[in-house]
């Protein structure tokens, strides 16, 4: 029989040894920092760990760190919300007309090699310095996953389901929503997971566009000044809310798309 500290050891063995990576990674890194020559351009990790710490107290410019993450949470919100609505009605659009694909698509593929940095300048000249300009450099990081997958879970409905409800002698409307929309749904949230960690890296660039908070400014600020200290503790900062976006999206597809869990056991 397995004992208790067995079963609790094999259940959360991946978070163990999740603590024990990343703790053997700072550990090597305030070993080379302090004892290195590489100590002159990489600050050791309990500096940067007790400088995160404090900022949440004492401000990095104006605003302490609780206010540079909300308002950059806030702009990755607002451009997510509408790279989500626009990015699924065209991915959809594509993926089940041919005729909007053939329109569509092609420009579509011409614009989605573009980094959303490139776009920095036309941004300024169409939106502003506002967060107009920052909200569409955001949008652009999210587009292209959402309705990429989007319209790839469209186009790869089973023929075998369309067949059998149009014979069935549902409606063209009824097959959209009832076959084709929830059969694209594990593709859009696999581009929503994607989109909204692209998204949140994009702040960076959004955030060199005339700003005097958020995380990007930290570093955009941090880089102006050559604090490197300043500039890892902004990178540290996107790394954690990242890393909490992307689980908390997964933990959504998991609720909403447990149906589609219990179809592949």
């Amino acid at each position: 029989m397995e004992s208790k500290a067995e079963r609790f050891m094999r259940k959360h063995m991946a978070a163990f040894m999740t603590v024990v990576a990343f703790a053997s990674l700072l550990i090597v890194w305030e070993l080379v920092s302090r004892f290195t020559k590489a100590g002159m351009f990489l600050p050791p990790a309990s500096e940067i760990i007790t400088k995160f710490i404090s900022s949440f107290t004492v401000p990095i410019g104006k605003y302490t760190m609780p206010v540079h993450i909300g308002v950059s949470l806030y702009r990755v919100g607002v451009a997510f919300i509408i790279a989500t609505l626009t990015g699924i009605a065209l991915g959809v659009s594509m993926g089940y007309s041919k005729t909007v694909e053939a329109i569509i698509k092609p420009i579509f593929e011409f614009i989605r090699p573009i980094p959303p940095l490139a776009w920095i300048p036309m941004s300024i000249l169409w939106f502003g310095l506002g967060d107009q300009s920052k909200f569409f450099i955001i949008f652009l990081g999210c587009f292209c996953f959402i309705t990429v997958n989007t319209y790839d879970g469209t186009k790869n409905v089973d023929p075998v389901l369309l067949g059998a409800a149009r014979m069935l002698g549902a409606s063209e409307r009824q097959v959209f929503f009832r076959v084709v929309l929830p059969s694209s749904v594990p593709y859009i949230f696999a581009g929503l997971q994607i989109a909204i960690t692209a998204g949140w890296s994009a702040v960076v660039g959004a955030e060199m566009v005339r700003s005097d908070e958020g995380v990007g400014w930290l570093i955009v600020m941090g880089m102006t000044n050559g604090n490197t200290v300043q500039i890892m503790v902004g990178m540290l900062a996107i790394g954690i809310v990242g890393y909490v976006l992307a689980t908390a999206m997964a933990k959504l597809e998991g609720r909403l798309c447990i149906w589609n869990q219990q179809q592949g056991l």
